[in-house]
């Protein structure tokens, strides 16, 4: 017997960084997401196959099931597949702490199979998180703190089918709240890979060197512009708001914002989105502006409708 879970991809609008000391953040679930298929395999036995979003399998591993660890058996020729493998196994130790029963008497076979290419940043591993925690009946959240870490909004979106606003709580789960984000404007929003990976520890270092009250300043100003995004009626608002979201995150990370440093001369408004690093920005703009992307070479741009659940 086979049973199948999904989630959906995530994507970060606004308050990155801040979200983790209690802003409220706004997040959208994505139509692509990561399904996993468990079937049962003999006892002492895991079977481990991850499917990419061209149907190709792109990590492959067999675990021996013993008492204290999930042994791999088979070599894995690159150093990012040794990467996945002792990932999938803290994984799994973690899972097993959390519900000791789950391996003692059967093993089984695990697939994941990706909707969006893996570089894109959507949510490969807080989907799988969110799809192992569901078939073992753990809180997600546990699992991704003893594991990857983070905010967890992304697991919140894993779940949720509309746009949502996440603030994390002291020792309480998060509050999730659906939200209406559907702007009769989206015709002029749209979504662009960077397709590079920049080092956001820098940014990072730099935001946790803030002193407590300069962040509760920065979280009140955060709230007050996603609370706009939420109500604005026209494009021009929105534009103003993402900009003066982005000049706040510069001067909190000492970095400079995505359109000063990549696209100094873009007619409209651009908006980092997550850790300020390489994967999908939010430009707005219509189709005439698109080609300046795919003139400078960035071929993977996608309308707010095709991204957004």
């Amino acid at each position: 017997m086979e049973t199948k879970f999904y989630s959906h991809g995530k994507l970060l609008l606004t308050a990155e960084y801040l979200v983790l000391d209690g802003a409220k953040a706004l997040a959208v679930p994505t139509k692509k997401g990561q399904s996993l298929k468990v079937a049962e395999a003999k006892k002492n036995q895991l079977l481990w196959k991850s499917v990419d979003s061209h149907g190709n399998t792109w990590f492959e591993q067999e675990y021996e099931i013993t008492s204290h660890q999930f042994l791999p058996k088979k070599s894995l020729p690159t150093q990012e597949e040794n990467l996945v493998c002792r990932a999938l196994q803290n994984i799994l130790s973690k899972l097993r702490a959390f519900q000791p029963e789950l391996f003692q008497q059967q093993g089984y076979s695990f697939t994941t199979e990706l909707e969006f290419p893996r570089d894109w940043g959507l949510g490969s591993s807080s989907t799988l998180i969110n799809n192992l925690a569901t078939w073992a009946n753990v809180n997600p959240n546990e699992l991704l703190a003893k594991t990857f870490g983070g905010s967890g909004y992304d697991l919140a979106c894993a779940k949720h089918s509309s746009p949502i606003l996440f603030q994390l709580q002291k020792e309480m789960n998060p509050l999730v709240e659906e939200v209406e984000f559907s702007p009769d404007f989206q015709e002029e929003l749209f979504f662009v890979h960077l397709n590079q990976k920049q080092n956001s520890r820098e940014g990072i270092q730099h935001y946790r060197q803030q002193n407590l009250a300069k962040k509760q300043d920065w979280i009140k100003e955060t709230d007050k512009i996603t609370s706009e995004i939420l109500k604005a009626e026209s494009i021009s608002t929105f534009e103003n708001l993402i900009e003066r979201h982005e000049t706040l995150l510069a001067e909190i990370l000492g970095m400079q914002t995505v359109k000063e440093r990549l696209f100094p001369d873009y007619p409209r408004n651009l908006k980092s989105l997550g850790a300020w690093g390489g994967d999908f920005i939010l430009a707005t703009g219509n189709d005439a502006e698109k080609t300046y992307f795919t003139e400078k070479g960035y071929s993977t741009i996608l309308d707010f409708s095709e991204m957004v659940l």
